[in-house]
């Protein structure tokens, strides 16, 4: 946690807006994706399911093939404590969506699953999306299924165990990569190992995002790793999660942006 708060003093001393921007790309990104928030009708169905999330009751037994919870450990644990300390927030959700839209993706790849909800962020953001979601644990994934066939999203695919035994062949069967939200391990050696399975299928269009880059000296370490990966030229760090795009035509450069990731 001390790793934590020295992180969060340092991007907020660093973090810069629009002014001061001198790429053409990120100075449009920031101004007209990242920074243009609105609430629309369209999440109200969303969020009405995390209400119910945040109020159930229901028991899960938890199986967990990552880091871990900073805050619950337990192996029993029920479904609104899932929601309230696992779930990513609706703003992070509605960023995803506008990214999405703005840069016309197809195939997504969300590693972690959780309750569905930004999944759910994911599938809505435009026609023809193809959302391949990955959960290690089967109770908290049948969840996610009933909150997906509760709106009607059809055009998510839910895949149930460990990623290190799922991921490689799911990759295999997609045609690229467009959107990755990386969420489903908090550790080093996972993390770069996702990474570099999913980059087989990344193209010069793609988006990878990683979440809790600062979660730990292990994340901020993978998150090192990735910056200075040959395929990577423009990095983006939100405090809350690290944009990664590939566009051979941009100057390999690293921006850390404000961006009120807390409310």
């Amino acid at each position: 946690m001390a790793l934590n708060i020295k992180s969060l003093f340092r991007y907020f001393w660093t973090a810069q807006n629009e002014h001061g921007l001198h790429s053409p790309f990120v100075f449009d990104l920031y101004l007209n994706t990242l920074k243009k928030d609105v609430q629309t009708p369209e999440y109200e169905p969303i969020e009405r399911v995390r209400a119910t999330m945040l109020n159930s009751r229901q028991t899960l037994q938890i199986t967990d093939y990552g880091a871990g919870s900073h805050v619950n450990r337990a192996p029993l644990r029920e479904v609104r404590d899932v929601a309230q300390h696992s779930k990513k927030s609706a703003r992070l959700g509605r960023l995803f969506h506008r990214l999405i839209r703005a840069f016309g993706y197809d195939y997504v790849f969300d590693l972690g699953t959780s309750l569905g909800l930004t999944t759910l962020y994911l599938s809505t953001a435009r026609a023809g999306i193809h959302v391949t979601t990955f959960e290690g644990c089967p109770q908290t994934a049948r969840v996610a299924q009933q909150n997906f066939d509760e709106l009607g999203a059809q055009n998510i695919q839910i895949v149930v165990g460990n990623l290190d035994e799922t991921l490689a062949s799911e990759v295999a069967q997609v045609p690229r990569l467009d959107f990755v939200f990386f969420d489903a391990n908090h550790r080093y050696e996972p993390t770069v190992r996702y990474f570099e399975t999913c980059l087989a299928k990344a193209h010069n269009d793609s988006l990878f995002v990683f979440d809790d880059i600062h979660w730990s000296a292990e994340m901020e370490a993978a998150w090192a790793y990735i910056q200075t990966h040959p395929s990577v030229s423009v990095t983006i760090d939100l405090w809350a999660v690290g944009l990664v795009f590939f566009r051979q035509q941009q100057p390999k450069q690293d921006f850390i942006l404000r961006w009120p990731f807390w409310r």
